[in-house]
């Protein structure tokens, strides 16, 4: 089984105790529902079961594969991306995260070193860019250069970052710079 698997598997066992329900009782609940789209009952789960995002996407990724092998989850993704060096980045990954969710629904996609973060179009990625630094790319036809906002060469992936070391550097300033690149994404 692989480290992706495993971490699969303990988030579904994890999602069982902390529910009290079973994985097929959470089935029945999601088909129950009648709701189709993903981030639909993304939202029902978190509403009606008091779910975590994170846990209520990795069991409709769960519940609408019938049981195979979900896509790994932005958890099992983030438990693979910080480890070793890397794991003390992970509770400033988690700060952006929580600020970025209080802003409403979008579509985290994992990846290798990252996670894309997207509306319409992806309006964000978050990652440690080094053993010390967790980088913010922003995409924004507005967005301004200044404080911790850097504009990048044209071509990449992302036309501005930010780097933090800490939770405490989620500040306003930033806040607003990701806020501004969710609302041009939506």
């Amino acid at each position: 089984m692989t480290d992706l698997a495993k971490a699969l598997a303990t988030q579904l066992a994890n999602i069982e105790k902390r529910t009290g329900k079973s994985l097929d009782q959470l089935a029945a609940i999601v088909k129950k529902s009648g709701l189709e789209k993903h981030g639909e009952i993304v939202t029902m789960l978190k509403r009606d079961l008091g779910m975590g995002h994170g846990d209520a996407n990795t069991l409709v990724h769960h519940v609408k594969s019938a049981g195979a092998p979900a896509a790994p989850s932005a958890d099992a993704a983030l438990d693979a991306i910080y480890t070793g060096p890397k794991a003390a980045l992970r509770p400033v990954h988690d700060a952006v995260m929580a600020t970025i969710g209080k802003f409403g629904e979008f579509e985290v996609a994992p990846k290798k070193t990252y996670l894309s973060l997207r509306r319409k179009q992806q309006f964000a990625t978050v990652g440690p860019a080094t053993k010390t630094e967790v980088e913010i790319g922003l995409n924004s036809k507005t967005l301004k250069a200044g404080g911790k906002i850097v504009k990048l060469p044209p071509g990449g992936m992302c036309q501005f970052k930010a780097r933090i070391s800490s939770a405490a550097e989620v500040d306003k300033g930033l806040v607003a710079a990701i806020r501004q690149a969710y609302d041009e994404a939506g």
